[in-house]
């Protein structure tokens, strides 16, 4: 990237004026400091996915039991939701680039611990610790963008990178996941993560600190809203595995009701709170919190159902489910690149809201996936529209995000465009897992089970049953992705207004409200 790109204001009228400021030394190495953001972004989307296929080895090897596999993924969610809020608040008060530092090493060397580990319990450990690196990285590394490129294309083109690795990351972790597990050891799954922390942090000094702001960190709204996002988290991931009615999964959800009415109560009365509520005011910067919610919701459970159709269907080896993710990770980078360039000539809600509905066409697409649909025919086309589709959106939702903020306030906006999108993909996850059982079920009862035992017995009928009944589940679960994806839609073309117009200068803006 140039160090000398055009400028072309991409600001909202009620931009406070210091966000409008340039730096000293903004314009120089821009093309260093954005691989440095994208990079980290790249590293703590990948983790989220990176584990999932190298799951089956990790439990022979440590001799895990079926119910806490599935924490070695959950307690990386539960502690990078839970916290994100927190960390994006710290960023504003301490300082963006420090905060960005702190996490990234405290994520590297948990990494490496994660890499280390002899058993399940300091594995879980290692999980939470790089949940709590991430949690104070990824809101920092948003908002840093801001303090480091000018307004306009520069900035546009860094959003556009930074919102590619939303999805970029988290096909190439399924990628690479598979890769590292069949080629070498499960544990390079988290040694990968140490080259690449070290590098980012070597590089963090080309990104532009902003002001610390004054103020105090709000303990009390750290307390209750820290907590009451890990009981929320906590009862959507127990309420996918246990059930909804379990006692466990209904007193989280109490707790996360009550902490979270606290948490409400002590930011609307402090006097220097954690989330501002001002920055729920806008509409168009809430309408882009609500629709990535739905984002998450919808794509998180895509690549765990496609990578399950993938294996335990049509009998993909852990590299090959890697490779064949491919067609999503291009769909994405290609349109976030194109999104950047439109956001300074179309209104938001015109790429986003046509975007959301192409990408609600692709899951219709999986929706008529069969036990026996062609990769080439079938798979590949649907994941390039459907990534092509979410690619296009993720641009806009996180401009409306940040756009108009405070200066103070762009770590902890950063942090709930984050936070929506973890909660999303959580929530989503659970509901449609729920879904997709349950439809299963209703063809052949345990049907995952009733799989397993037709390949040991080598009863090729009964394998067909189950991989039908399966099928069907699975595409229930698609059918509602496409719905969480439809109300992403109504969301963006009822809530965000934000219109392109010209500033007097003729340099394209786009004014809120």
């Amino acid at each position: 990237m140039s160090t000398d790109m055009p400028t072309d204001s991409l600001a909202p009228a009620d931009t406070p004026a210091d966000t409008l400021n340039t730096p000293p030394g903004r314009g120089r190495h821009l093309g260093l400091a954005l691989f440095v953001i994208a990079a980290a972004q790249l590293m703590v989307v990948l983790d989220a996915t990176i584990t999932n296929i190298a799951l089956p080895a990790i439990q022979t090897d440590l001799d895990v039991t079926d119910a806490n596999l599935a924490w070695i993924v959950n307690s990386y969610a539960l502690a990078f939701g839970g916290l994100l809020l927190l960390g994006g608040r710290a960023g504003d008060l301490f300082g963006r680039r420090r905060m960005f530092q702190a996490g990234i090493a405290v994520f590297t060397l948990a990494s490496l611990l994660g890499g280390l580990s002899p058993a399940e319990g300091p594995l879980i450990a290692a999980r939470i610790l790089q949940g709590v690196g991430a949690a104070l990285a990824a809101p920092s590394a948003l908002a840093l963008i801001t303090t480091t490129f000018p307004q306009g294309k520069s900035r546009n083109t860094a959003m556009g990178v930074y919102a590619a690795m939303g999805g970029v990351g988290a096909t190439v972790g399924l990628l690479l996941g598979g890769t590292l597990t069949d080629l070498l050891d499960w544990r390079w799954v988290f040694f990968v993560n140490i080259p690449i922390g070290l590098a980012v942090l070597a590089g963090t000094k080309t990104l532009v600190e902003a002001e610390r702001h004054p103020g105090r960190l709000d303990v009390p709204g750290a307390i209750t809203g820290t907590g009451g996002l890990i009981a929320l988290v906590y009862g959507i991931t127990r309420g996918g595995e246990h059930g909804w009615t379990d006692a466990l999964t209904l007193a989280s959800f109490t707790g996360a009701a009550a902490l979270l009415a606290a948490f409400l109560v002590l930011q609307a009365r402090s006097a220097d709170p954690m989330m501002p509520l001002r920055l729920l005011k806008d509409r168009n910067r809430s309408g882009s919190y609500a629709t990535m919610l739905f984002i998450g919701a919808g794509m998180f459970a895509t690549f765990y159902f496609l990578t399950l159709y993938m294996q335990l269907i049509l009998g993909y080896s852990p590299v090959k489910t890697g490779f064949a993710y491919l067609p999503f990770s291009f769909g994405m980078a290609a349109a976030a690149g194109i999104s950047s360039k439109l956001v300074t000539h179309v209104a938001p809600r015109l790429i986003a809201g046509p975007g959301l509905l192409v990408a609600a066409v692709g899951m219709f697409w999986f929706a008529t996936l069969e036990p026996d649909s062609s990769y080439t025919a079938h798979l590949m086309p649907a994941m390039f529209v459907t990534s092509l589709g979410l690619g296009a959106s993720f641009v806009p939702m996180t401009l409306g995000a940040v756009s108009g903020v405070a200066h103070q306030d762009t770590g902890i906006a950063s942090a709930l465009l984050n936070t929506a999108q973890q909660i999303g993909g959580a929530l989503g996850l659970a509901v449609l897992s729920t879904i997709a059982t349950a439809a299963a079920n209703d063809k052949v009862s345990d049907a995952a089970i009733t799989l397993y035992r037709g390949l040991a017995a080598r009863d090729f009928g009964l394998v067909a049953r189950a991989a039908e009944a399966l099928t069907h589940g699975y595409t229930m679960a698609f059918t509602a992705a496409a719905a969480m994806f439809l109300a992403g839609l109504v969301i963006t073309v009822l809530a965000i207004n934000a219109q392109r117009q010209h500033a007097e200068d003729g340099a394209p803006a786009v004014h809120m409200g």
